[in-house]
């Protein structure tokens, strides 16, 4: 864990807001709080986060609005905190570029989880990338099954959030499977889906920007109509 990462939680509901900051904090996080928009686009000028944990449904200006402000001025890691039925922002806040979401109510120890594997590949330096990308080939890429990080052909790291790391494990493991999406939302996101979720469309959709030559014409991760997804693994 890199020390004293900062986290900006930002949520209208005090006593969410102050569990999970006396929660992180007692992890060594460096951790500052936001009751709404406002109050956490000053804590970000005033110290950049290295990851935000937004809720969406805050009064005011709301957090999908907030979302799209922090991808657009600055770097940074978040979490999105949606509820079971906020399907939609949900599949907005993915394509607007979140990292991850929780649905609440949420388990503090998975949302610690969570941010430790964002944090460790946000923070992983250029300097300490090898030469030759560890790991098994994925498409053009390489996935580093212990270090959770793909590369691609030159060696630098390519972003990936928890999810899309869980998503390609489920992929490695069983290459020309076709994957119903019930059995990749149930590899993602565990118990807090359901049977209307189409999340992992845009998982999928995102996954092939980074993995495929022409995410448009992919050949690595294929759509089976009708079926769901495989991993069409080329012979050795």
């Amino acid at each position: 864990m890199p020390d004293a990462a900062r986290i900006l939680i930002v949520d209208d509901e005090t006593g969410i807001r102050d569990m999970v900051a006396e929660y992180l904090s007692g992890f060594g996080y460096d951790v500052a709080t936001a009751a709404d928009a406002a109050m956490a686009r000053a804590e970000v000028a005033a110290a950049a986060p290295d990851l935000a944990i937004l809720d969406i449904r805050m009064p005011g200006e709301d957090g999908l609005s907030l979302l799209r402000h922090l991808r657009a001025h600055h770097r940074m890691a978040i979490v999105m905190l949606t509820s079971v039925d906020d399907l939609v922002d949900r599949i907005v806040g993915l394509e607007v570029g979140a990292d991850d979401y929780l649905t609440k109510p949420f388990d503090p120890r998975e949302l610690l989880a969570r941010i430790k594997a964002i944090l460790r590949r946000q923070h992983q330096g250029d300097d300490d990338r090898p030469a030759v990308a560890p790991g098994v080939p994925f498409g053009h890429c390489r996935l580093d099954l212990e270090q959770a990080a793909l590369f691609d052909e030159q060696g630098a790291e390519i972003p990936l959030s928890a999810a899309e790391f869980r998503l390609l494990c489920a992929f490695h493991e069983r290459p020309n499977h076709v994957f119903s999406r019930d059995e990749l939302l149930e590899r993602v996101q565990g118990r807090d889906w359901d049977g209307h979720d189409r999340s992992i469309d845009i998982r999928i959709a995102r996954l092939r920007q980074k993995i495929e030559r022409v995410p448009d014409k992919p050949t690595v991760i294929k759509t089976v109509r009708g079926a769901g997804y495989l991993y069409a693994k080329p012979r050795a």
